[in-house]
């Protein structure tokens, strides 16, 4: 008999966010009356920008005639949308950036998945703790985690705590791991690392040989100055470090799909034989084999947000996002409760009451106020006791939802 992959029965039974889902709905069914505001996955809630739409009406309009009909398209994406990413999110910036070195796919989750396609399984990898399930999980499922040990950690995956304790900055690995997954503005805690904290992570990669995996998913959320919008505003970064971002937080393309991923023809890992091997064309080719490229559409889509008119309306959008953070972060922080995050980041880490368990914080709040969020713990050992909110919903049920927190006589 055919044999399966074992590594993914190692897996728990249900990813951290379909376990929110199966819970809230179990609730729901029992419950037909109440009225529930949801705060826990990161989903959207504003509709797509009007610059967005209008591309994407002419879009169709392009399919619907002989002349400007588009089929398969290019898997690693049409030239007219890696050009304006390179202008506009890079080279404006200060960036030197290629568009061949920039692979547009249909999300960052995708791409933060996959990108093990193509590094050994006997890397060694580190992440963040708490930290985004799909770094671990893909990694187990790739066979490089080890064994779940008895304190929910991985045997060998190195973990850093990113906790108070150390204001949320995690230490340097101890390990020498080979690749090291890094999100900032960080999902879940919403915290930041500023310029001069980034630059030891590159220096470290460099003088250590490791590879870094940079989630800027949330790029366009920071405000502050000292706090990079890319990895590659660091010095040396492109010959390190892979950097992926996400259309989904930032012009509500959560339900269409769209991302992209930036790796640099200077970054180079050792084939099996010692020699340096470009990572470039090692991503192209598995891209081009594996997937077959983003819609047309969507991407006419993203081209207008490179737009005046796009940019403008992407920022209002985001701003509204900030405003909705900063209504979660002052209100509960005046009811008592300990928070981080909101300030260059849709994310509100919140620490839970007393002794409270991360998922005893979530029933509470469902059956209490009827608020969903995520238990921290869902996020790596070092999230047990606390809680993520998001500032995803609308203005009005974020206020109301503050409301029903803070009129509870904590």
């Amino acid at each position: 008999m055919f044999k399966i992959n074992q590594n993914f029965t190692k897996l728990p039974a249900s990813y951290l966010f379909s376990e929110v889902a199966r819970r809230v709905n179990a609730y729901s069914q029992a419950h037909p009356e109440v009225e529930i505001i949801k705060m826990g996955i990161g989903d959207v809630t504003r509709p797509l920008c009007k610059a967005v739409v209008d591309a994407l009406h002419k879009a169709v309009d392009d399919e619907a005639q002989a002349a400007t009909f588009h089929g398969y398209g290019p898997e690693q994406g049409y030239g007219f949308l890696s050009e304006k990413i390179a202008e506009y999110d890079y080279r404006r910036h200060g960036i030197d950036m290629d568009a061949d070195e920039i692979f547009i796919s249909d999300g960052a989750k995708s791409d933060t998945g996959n990108i093990g396609d193509i590094l050994s399984t006997a890397d060694k990898v580190a992440v963040t703790d708490p930290v985004y399930p799909v770094y671990v999980d893909t990694n187990v499922m790739a066979g490089r985690a080890g064994e779940l040990l008895a304190d929910g950690c991985w045997s060998n995956i190195e973990y850093l705590p990113c906790n108070a304790g150390n204001g949320f900055v995690p230490s340097l690995p101890s390990g020498n791991p080979d690749v090291i997954y890094l999100c900032y503005p960080n999902n879940p805690t919403g915290t930041t690392l500023t310029r001069s904290q980034l630059k030891e992570w590159v220096d470290y990669c460099r003088l250590h040989g490791a590879l870094l995996l940079f989630d800027a998913a949330y790029e366009a959320y920071i405000r502050e100055d000292d706090v990079p919008h890319s990895i590659y505003e660091i010095e040396g970064a492109k010959e390190v470090a892979i950097e992926f971002r996400s259309y989904s937080k930032t012009a509500g393309f959560t339900g269409i799909r769209l991302g992209y991923t930036v790796v640099p023809k200077a970054l180079k890992g050792l084939g099996d034989d010692g020699e340096a091997v470009a990572l470039n064309p090692l991503w192209r080719r598995r891209q081009t084999t594996k997937f077959n490229g983003a819609s047309y559409l969507t991407q006419r889509g993203a081209e207008a947000l490179y737009t005046p008119e796009g940019q403008a309306q992407v920022r209002e959008t985001v701003d509204y996002y900030l405003e909705n953070a900063r209504i979660i972060r002052e209100g509960l922080a005046a009811a008592g409760y300990d928070v981080v995050g909101g300030v260059n980041s849709p994310y509100i880490w919140v620490k839970t009451p007393g002794t409270m368990t991360s998922w005893e914080f979530f029933d509470y709040l469902l059956d209490r106020y009827h608020i969903v969020g995520t238990p921290g713990s869902g996020f790596g050992p070092a999230g047990e006791g606390y809680f993520r909110l998001t500032a995803f919903n609308t203005r009005e049920n974020t206020l109301r939802a503050v409301e029903r927190l803070t009129g509870s006589g904590k």
